[in-house]
C-alpha cells in the first residue's frame, strides 16, 4: 500500500506530509479536505477537525515535523519546536497525541504562520 499524502497550506506556508498506517490518519484521510482556523501554541499549529479518535498509541513527547491528532480536543497538530509544555528541546503536546505523519521539508518554516492564519488540509491523489 502506498503512502498516503498530503499538502498542508497555511500562508505563506504550503508544505507536503505523509500519513502513517494508523487508524486515525485513516479517519482523518477519509474527512478530508478540511479547513479550519489555526491556533499556536509555542511551535505548535492546532486546530479542531471532524474526527472522533481515541488515544491509539499515543506519545507523551513528538518529534520535530510530526503530525499528530489531539483526542481531548479533536485537534489535528502541527509539531514544529518546542511547546510551553517542552523541557529543555523536548516537543511535548499538552497531553498525549496519536502520531499520524510526518512534514516533508522544513517543518520550522511553520513558525512564519501567524495565529489565526486559515489552514487547508487535502489529499494529493495523483503522482
Amino acid at each position: 500500500m502506498s503512502q498516503k499524502r498530503i499538502r498542508i497550506t497555511a500562508t505563506p506556508v504550503v508544505m507536503e506530509a505523509e500519513l502513517n498506517q494508523s487508524q486515525t490518519a485513516e479517519r482523518i484521510w477519509a474527512a478530508l479536505p478540511i479547513e479550519a482556523r489555526g491556533n499556536t501554541w509555542g511551535d505548535e499549529i492546532y486546530f479542531s477537525i471532524p474526527v472522533a479518535a481515541d488515544a491509539d498509541d499515543a506519545q507523551e513527547v513528538v518529534d520535530l515535523g510530526d503530525l499528530a491528532y489531539w483526542p481531548p480536543g479533536t485537534a489535528f497538530c502541527i509539531f514544529f519546536g518546542p511547546t510551553p509544555m517542552s523541557r529543555g528541546a523536548e516537543i511535548r503536546p499538552a497531553s498525549p497525541v496519536n502520531v499520524v505523519g510526518k512534514l516533508i521539508g522544513d517543518s520550522k518554516a511553520f513558525k512564519q504562520v501567524k495565529n489565526g492564519t486559515v489552514v487547508k488540509i487535502e489529499q494529493i491523489t495523483h503522482e
